[in-house]
């Protein structure tokens, strides 16, 4: 009979320990959420960290903010602040035109391009910019295709003689596996709603009508590029199109003889000219830097469920381009 009760006892005593966790995890979990939206309250939008490039005369408070727009452009890159580098971009845009003290923008680009879009909305990003305050692009070793559409967003441009820039054009790439298929015995088979929802399955030849459609929205896009590069730089459409703006890479020195850059020059002298064009001769050159954000800390351990384990590949094992993506981009950037 002791021995029943002992039992009871320990089995109640159990239940008791699991519900006293389970309501200890609630709370603390509920603690927890509410730190969190308490840290959002007091901390907004964290703001790009300001690094001194070049020290401005003494008592000035004028400076030139230097934005630097790497690598490859695309939505799918994490950001500092946004969810991707596009958001970061537009972000450092917005804080350099918001802030009465930036006088002028100095925009150094080093990247071969990237997607469509998402070069498009970092241009407008620039345009937007431009139309308060002087944005000053530099080309570092590499400005091409995407790389120099979002420079054309700029009001004066700039580059090394050794860089590497145009490219103007837009590239789709597939692969086409059908032979590939037939020598291991393999076959795929596919439902559609229409004739064109697969006409990038690379397990069967393309059709001519699909050739023709995929060349006439590539070209559409080309059309837009080409139209950014003539209205920007002043330049006849057609002459363009005949001439430079066939995809051919240029070097700093090319692109200045025909007329798609303003100046040659190095880092040194966009930021004087960025003075100059800011009438803000003893300005401090800053440059925006990734910010520490304790929101973002937090939520790494906050939002458990949304937890994804990424493994980044080096490049020599994985494609460039993604199929069926539309790029401005330069060819040898192809898998």
């Amino acid at each position: 009979m002791a021995n029943r009760k002992l039992g009871c006892l320990s089995i109640f005593l159990f239940v008791a320990l699991c519900a006293s966790v389970l309501i200890n995890f609630a709370l603390a979990a509920a603690a927890f959420r509410r730190l969190i939206a308490t840290s959002e309250e007091e901390y907004p939008q964290p703001k790009f960290r300001e690094t001194i490039v070049q020290k401005g005369a003494k008592g000035s408070t004028d400076k030139i903010a230097v934005i630097m727009l790497r690598g490859l452009i695309s939505s799918s890159l994490p950001g500092n602040i946004g969810d991707s580098m596009v958001d970061d971009m537009r972000a450092a845009c917005e804080q350099a035109r918001d802030d009465e003290n930036v006088k002028a923008v100095v925009l150094e680009v080093d990247s071969p391009g990237g997607e469509v879009t998402a070069s498009d909305i970092i241009y407008n990003a620039v345009v937007k910019t431009r139309a308060r305050k002087p944005v000053i692009v530099y080309m570092d070793s590499l400005a091409a295709s995407g790389g120099y559409y979002v420079s054309c967003g700029g009001k004066y441009l700039m580059a090394n003689e050794t860089t590497i820039t145009g490219s103007i054009g837009v590239i789709i790439q597939t692969l086409n596996y059908e032979q590939l298929f037939n020598k291991v015995g393999l076959a795929a088979v596919t439902f559609k709603s229409g004739k064109f929802k697969d006409m990038l399955n690379g397990a069967r030849p393309i059709t001519p009508e699909e050739r023709d459609y995929v060349q006439s929205f590539i070209m559409k896009t080309y059309d837009k590029f080409l139209g950014i590069v003539a209205k920007e730089r002043n330049l006849a459409p057609e002459s363009l199109r005949t001439g430079i703006a066939d995809g051919r890479i240029l070097s700093g020195k090319d692109a200045f003889e025909n007329k798609l850059i303003d100046a040659l020059g190095q880092i040194e002298d966009a930021y004087a000219t960025a003075k100059q064009m800011g009438n803000a001769p003893g300005a401090t050159v800053v440059k925006y830097g990734p910010p520490f954000n304790l929101v973002r800390f937090l939520r790494m351990f906050g939002k458990t469920g949304d937890a994804k384990i990424e493994l980044t590949l080096p490049k020599q094992l994985m494609p460039q381009l993604e199929t069926g993506h539309a790029y401005f981009l330069p060819s040898f950037y192809a898998p």
